[in-house]
Parts: C-alpha cells; structure tokens; sequence
C-alpha cells in the first residue's frame, strides 16, 4: 500500500467517523472540545482496563477454582 492510498484510507476514515458521530456539523472549536472529551474518555477506559482487569481476572479465578475443587494453598508456606 502506497502512502497515497493509506491517506486517502485515513481521510476516509476520518470522515466515516465525523458522520457517523454527527460533529461534522460543529464549528472547529466545539469539535476539539468534543474530540479531547471523546479521547480522554477513552484514555481513561484503557488505563482503567490495563490496571484492574488483572487483579479482577486472578481474584475470579482463585474464586472459581476454589469453588470448583481447586487445590488449597498450602498454610505450610506462609508460615515459613
């Protein structure tokens, strides 16, 4: 793909996604607005995701397991 059809790709893109988020009627500075409300949304979504869903995952999963007949952790170890 040439650089020429992956900008055409983008301008596309771009303009797919002012339709469809009906901004394209909106003067440049309420679009920035909305854009950096819209980024920073998501932003905080992924971050949120990278840093909790971790912890979430192991917890339901030593739930589940013990649920399901999982071996016990040994007390042995935490004593020593």
């Amino acid at each position: 793909m040439n650089f020429k059809n992956m900008r055409e790709c983008l301008a596309w893109l771009y303009y797919q996604y002012l339709l469809i988020t009906g901004i394209y009627a909106l003067e440049p500075w309420e679009k920035s607005i909305f854009n950096s409300v819209l980024f920073s949304a998501v932003a905080m979504v992924v971050y949120t995701s990278y840093v909790f869903v971790p912890i979430h995952m192991r917890l339901a999963l030593e739930f589940f397991s013990g649920i399901l007949g999982g071996q016990p952790e040994s007390t042995m170890a935490l004593m020593n």
